[in-house]
């Protein structure tokens, strides 16, 4: 049954791989090319894809499964996210890297974000449109149904571990909520490992408590302790770092101080840490501009003094041996943003996305 429940939500709430951006046209060839990597000649892709994922489910491997969350609706000045999914896996199947069961996307309303910004006539105007069933039990908006399919896998398919791709990073929000949630039912110790740019811990922007600046404080207290969320590669910010600490209780490791102190000894730091928490297990959310903007250009917010990606990896090591990694993500990769004159721009930001993303693969893969 439990199957039979995941299958029904598939068929109504996700959609195959690249498919979860609503176009008609719009990087239909680069959609075209990964359906035939991915299923080959099969006609029909959406048979295709509920075949290949009720074929998954079913044997239900200890495995990590993929599912792309295709919004951009809670993002920033630059938009252009909703890419990331589709091009993010291109990326790893022409570096031989996919060998994950494949969810498929999320489909996205693009003019939402969550189910509790909507007023119920919008909520079944919505569900008339996209589900033909104004009473249907799904959610309509992204982060509200990523929610969802998140539980359905943790409640009935406990072997399968969870890799998000975005998308702006609001949609962690949802990723890292149902993960703790189910976690917290087995009573187990978990952290949550941050590579980012930013702290991501406003409040709220603009009266908006969900967005790609505000998600982490709504998740904290999800935590047995704020200084269980370690944040990696800060560097862009309107307060001091004491100011984020001493408010909300967590770690921080700026780039400033990676770059004074050394290399190793910031790795030492973060050693020290995990090794002193002892977690049962840790989510990791990569927000790829935690990268420097030379390396990665291709995302909303790009900034220069960050990580080198053999920097991140080194440290993504780090957490692979001390914990037992149960879900991650990678977000804010924005294919046709271009805010630097980088003509290598989006191969350099993917090529790095694709790599770290295989380092985080298989260090949920081990455990």
């Amino acid at each position: 049954m439990s199957l039979e429940n995941f299958m029904s939500f598939a068929k109504q709430c996700l959609r195959p791989p690249g498919e979860g951006v609503y176009t008609v046209s719009n990087a239909k060839e680069r959609k075209d090319q990964l359906h035939q990597k991915l299923y080959g000649d099969h006609l029909n892709v959406q048979d295709a894809w509920l075949t290949s994922l009720k074929a998954g489910l079913s044997s239900n491997p200890a495995r990590v499964a993929a599912l792309g969350i295709c919004s951009d609706t809670g993002g920033g000045i630059q938009r252009g996210a909703n890419w990331g999914p589709l091009f993010l896996r291109q990326a790893m199947i022409e570096q031989q890297q996919w060998n994950l069961l494949d969810l498929g996307d999320v489909f996205v309303v693009p003019q939402v974000l969550h189910d509790k910004y909507l007023n119920q006539e919008t909520i079944t105007k919505i569900k008339k449109s996209i589900y033909n069933d104004e009473n249907s039990p799904y959610p309509v908006s992204p982060l509200s149904i990523t929610e969802e399919a998140v539980r359905l896998v943790n409640e009935s398919f406990s072997q399968v571990k969870l890799f998000g791709i975005g998308g702006d990073h609001s949609i962690s929000y949802s990723l890292v909520k149902a993960w703790a949630q189910a976690a917290s039912r087995k009573n187990k110790k978990i952290g949550l490992i941050h590579f980012d740019a930013h702290t991501d811990l406003m409040i709220e922007r603009l009266g908006i408590d969900l967005c790609f600046g505000t998600w982490v404080p709504p998740i904290i207290p999800l935590f047995d302790s704020p200084s269980d969320i370690f944040q990696i590669g800060i560097r862009s910010s309107g307060q001091e770092r004491s100011h984020w600490e001493n408010k909300f209780g967590l770690h921080q490791l700026w780039a400033e101080e990676i770059k004074a102190s050394g290399l190793e000894s910031s790795l030492n730091k973060l050693d020290r840490y995990l090794s002193e928490k002892n977690f049962d297990e840790v989510y990791i959310s990569f927000d790829i501009d935690a990268l420097d903007a030379s390396y990665a250009p291709a995302t909303g917010t790009p900034e220069f003094g960050g990580l080198a990606p053999h920097e991140a990896k080194l440290f993504l090591e780090i957490v692979g041996k001390h914990c037992k990694v149960s879900g991650a993500d990678m977000m804010e990769l924005a294919p046709f943003v271009q805010i630097f004159d980088n003509p290598q721009g989006q191969w350099s930001t993917f090529t790095s996305a694709a790599s770290l993303s295989q380092t985080m693969i298989e260090l949920m893969d081990k455990n």
